[in-house]
């Protein structure tokens, strides 16, 4: 491969070329199904989804935000109520709180590994509290039997924002059928990626998810009979096609990813930037490889001059947002937050990466370092 080739942040054609064929016979069958909505693809992908996360259900919708805000409208969450979310997180997991009309309490994260500090939730509790929303971000599990802990002696619900972490393992269970449900995002850049926009909520409750078919569809279980209202949120039927062709390979593309991982980890172990931590009972997906560095914008800017993508995931927390301007958090009241969006940088890493390409970013990387920040 020549040394000056660009190497994308996210390489599609790369992604899909591999299954081509599979993807093709999808679009096929769906074409000649005369079904679009609600069909037979996406009743199985729902089967295979749900055994995929060791769960009893899966319901396709829309996309990764309303999964979170129909499992909050199915427990009857809204106006008055509060959710802890993270307040290191993409502002997603607060719009799903948002949109059902509670409010998001946010609480800091474990400044090792990103995610939701346990330690630091029960102080956020108050008589109002209904349901506790943890992020699996980048794909690594957040420690969900310390936050099972606090939820069980509270009464609250757990809501796993699992949409980076398709496959992820906590103690040896799947994401997705650790809480009460889970939203999953199928964006086209996730792990596991729809060619469109689609999400899916997984629990093992089975009233939940009957509610939840019914929310997703206008409120109806029956045809122009509406029992509640509804929204439109429907993973549709070529959608589902395309993701049952990709779960197959899901896996496989999960283990090239922690290989890259695993190489970027030792390749840049003697820099000064700030790598992932991984605490022995989580096994990452690794949907991105977040490093942290004062220096990011320098970084950043080295490695698109050499031809290498990197995006910032993401450069302001939640509640600095103007979306969020009258929750009035002033900045450095959420310090942790704040320190990691100024900081992070996500690094290429996707499955059909070559090893020549990771040491090429390597290579830049501590090129960069060596170099010392720009003035």
């Amino acid at each position: 491969m020549p040394q000056n080739k660009p190497i994308p942040f996210l390489d599609f054609a790369a992604m899909h070329a591999e299954l081509r064929p599979e993807l093709d016979a999808a679009f096929q069958r769906v074409l000649d199904s005369n079904y679009l909505i609600l069909g037979s693809e996406v009743e199985q992908f729902e089967n295979e989804f749900a055994a995929y996360c060791d769960a009893s259900h899966a319901i396709g919708v829309g996309n990764g935000l309303d999964a979170l805000f129909l499992i909050l409208k199915a427990m009857d969450i809204g106006p008055g109520d509060e959710v802890i979310v993270p307040s290191n997180t993409y502002i997603a997991t607060w719009l799903a709180v948002s949109y059902a009309g509670a409010t998001p309490v946010p609480v800091e994260p474990d400044s090792a590994t990103y995610n939701i500090d346990p330690a630091r939730i029960e102080a956020a509790i108050t008589p109002r509290t209904r349901a506790i929303m943890p992020v699996h971000l980048y794909g690594q599990p957040a420690d969900m039997d310390a936050i099972m802990e606090i939820a069980a002696r509270h009464k609250l619900k757990v809501i796993e924002d699992a949409a980076q972490a398709h496959g992820a393992r906590y103690r040896g269970r799947r994401v997705g059928a650790l809480g009460d449900a889970a939203g999953f995002s199928f964006y086209p850049g996730k792990n596991l990626g729809a060619l469109g926009d689609g999400g899916a909520i997984v629990t093992n409750d089975a009233v939940l998810a009957a509610r939840l078919r019914i929310l997703r569809n206008y409120g109806s279980s029956v045809k122009y009979h509406n029992d509640v209202k509804g929204y439109n949120s429907r993973l549709d039927e070529l959608q589902a096609a395309f993701l049952r062709a990709k779960l197959k390979g899901l896996d496989l593309g999960n283990e090239r990813r922690r290989a890259v991982a695993a190489r970027l980890t030792e390749g840049l172990s003697g820099s000064d930037l700030v790598l992932p931590f991984v605490p022995d009972w989580a096994e990452p997906v690794w949907h991105l490889f977040v490093v942290r560095t004062l220096a990011r914008e320098a970084l950043q800017a080295q490695l698109g001059e050499r031809g290498i993508g990197s995006m910032i995931h993401y450069p302001i927390a939640p509640h600095r947002q103007g979306a969020y301007a009258e929750m009035g958090l002033a900045e450095g009241a959420l310090p942790i937050a704040e320190a990691i969006h100024r900081e992070v940088l996500s690094l290429p890493i996707w499955p059909q990466l070559q090893a020549e390409q990771v040491e090429r970013v390597i290579q830049v990387c501590l090129e960069a370092a060596a170099a010392g920040p720009r003035a």
